[in-house]
């Protein structure tokens, strides 16, 4: 029997995701211990399906690295002791290199019945020498960076600047939050530290931000928090304006003053002012949708969504702005009333010469009708220029259908007969069969052959 395999050994560096599979292909491959596993590569003898043969290739010339962790999880004491054995020593030798190799794999080996020892293992050699750590911080795989980061923390080796920067660097939210709450730990122990907090203030995350404008108050900068009432993050807004009124300010106020002042005027100071006004003060966020920028204009329709003051004689012409933001936002405002919106209008916007982010808006607003002029709108859109638009009424088609409750669409009417008749793709017979029992219209003409 033939015992080449095309199963190929994965590279140098290869994700952990691809150590497991290969051992699982050979290990299919090889799944009759009648196999010989002469003039296989070593890697190929380290997953055979006989553990004898797995045990003797642990003991050949530096086996690979990555099989030795996954054969430390081996299911055959014989072949998981030998492997703990290799891998022992060649952490002696190579710690940092072996700890940045192998720390992706061993945490997922880490959830097999035999897998914690390794990751036991790992840690406990970190734990002896913690400089290791700083290999791992920078990993490319988020679990890794995880273990680092509490590890890090829990040896308490880093000062409050550099858990700070960390924090602010991170992009794994999980390891973001061991930072972040590292750095606020030190700064309630130790005292505010400028730079940490400046640091905090400067992150991409919006938690850490958020962190940085709380730490403002035990610093003394709480006349900084103004600064942050318009901030890209609401967590950011909601914690700024917080601090602004501990400190006796009042964020309406300063929110209402930056909508008069260019150099301070953006959407987030729309969203921001619409976040904390009252219903009395839809007029100032109606009188922006006449702002030159769409991107204001798309926030005060979102504002004037947040005070639940939806004019629809005015969100109307919205559909057509042509800026995508504000046709989208208005989508979402008009939606709830789409009822109360006439049918042909909207239809008017889903036709094929309108810019796709009308026709995205319109179909919207139609869908969310429902009954027969949303499957009218979405058969149309099914032959739409726009393949993220013929996507979207497509999964919407098929999501009317649930055997649990009846379409929302008119029995008995021959509309719904003739527009089922042109989606009929979307469905298996059978349950287009059904769909048709169940509205009552009969199934449309049988194909004649050949056309």
């Amino acid at each position: 029997m033939d015992t080449d395999t095309t199963t190929e050994i994965p590279p140098p560096g290869s994700p952990a995701a691809a150590w497991i599979a290969f051992d699982h292909s050979v290990r299919n491959i090889h799944s009759w211990y009648s196999v010989s596993p002469l003039g296989a590569p070593p890697a190929v003898r380290l997953c055979h399906a006989d553990g004898r043969i797995r045990e003797a290739a642990l003991r050949a010339p530096r086996p690979l690295p990555e099989l030795v962790a996954i054969r430390c999880a081996d299911w055959v004491p014989a072949v998981r002791e030998q492997a703990r054995q290799v891998l022992a020593a060649a952490l002696a030798e190579d710690p940092a290199g072996i700890l940045r190799r192998l720390t992706p794999l061993v945490l997922r080996l880490g959830r097999r019945e035999q897998g914690a020892w390794a990751l036991e293992h790992f840690e406990a050699v970190l734990d002896d020498a913690p400089a290791l750590l700083g290999g791992l911080r920078t990993s490319q795989d988020p679990p890794t960076r995880r273990l680092a980061a509490r590890l890090t923390v829990g040896a308490g080796r880093l000062d409050v600047r550099e858990l700070a920067a960390l924090a602010a660097h991170e992009i794994d939210p999980p390891t973001i939050g061991v930072w972040t709450d590292a750095a606020l730990a030190a700064l309630a122990a130790h005292g505010p530290d400028g730079e940490a907090i400046d640091s905090l203030l400067g992150a991409h995350g919006p938690m850490v931000r958020s962190a940085g404008v709380t730490a403002l108050r035990g610093a003394g900068r709480t006349a900084e928090a103004a600064g942050h009432l318009a901030d890209r993050s609401g967590l950011v807004r909601a914690c700024a304006r917080w601090l602004v009124r501990q400190a006796g300010g009042d964020p309406y106020a300063l929110s209402r003053a930056a909508l008069t002042d260019p150099a301070r005027m953006s959407p987030y100071a729309v969203t921001a002012f619409a976040e904390c006004a009252r219903r009395e003060d839809a007029p100032v966020l109606r009188a922006l949708l006449e702002h030159p920028a769409g991107q204001v204009r798309a926030a005060a329709v979102g504002g004037l969504r947040l005070l639940d003051t939806t004019d629809l004689e005015l969100l109307r012409p919205l559909l057509d702005d042509p800026s995508p933001a504000v046709a989208r936002e208005a989508a979402r405002s008009l939606s709830g009333s789409a009822a109360r919106l006439p049918a042909d209008w909207l239809m008017a916007r889903i036709a094929p010469e309108r810019p796709p982010h009308t026709r995205r808006a319109a179909y919207r607003v139609l869908f969310a009708r429902g009954g027969i002029a949303g499957l009218r709108a979405s058969v149309q859109v099914l032959t739409d220029p726009d393949p993220a638009l013929r996507t979207i009424a497509a999964q919407r088609i098929q999501s009317m259908w649930s055997p649990y409750r009846p379409p929302d669409l008119p029995s008995g009417d021959p509309e719904v007969g003739a527009l089922l008749d042109r989606c009929t793709h979307l469905f298996s017979d059978h349950v287009m069969r059904r769909m048709r029992s169940r509205l009552a219209v009969p199934s449309g003409p049988a194909p004649v052959d050949g056309s």
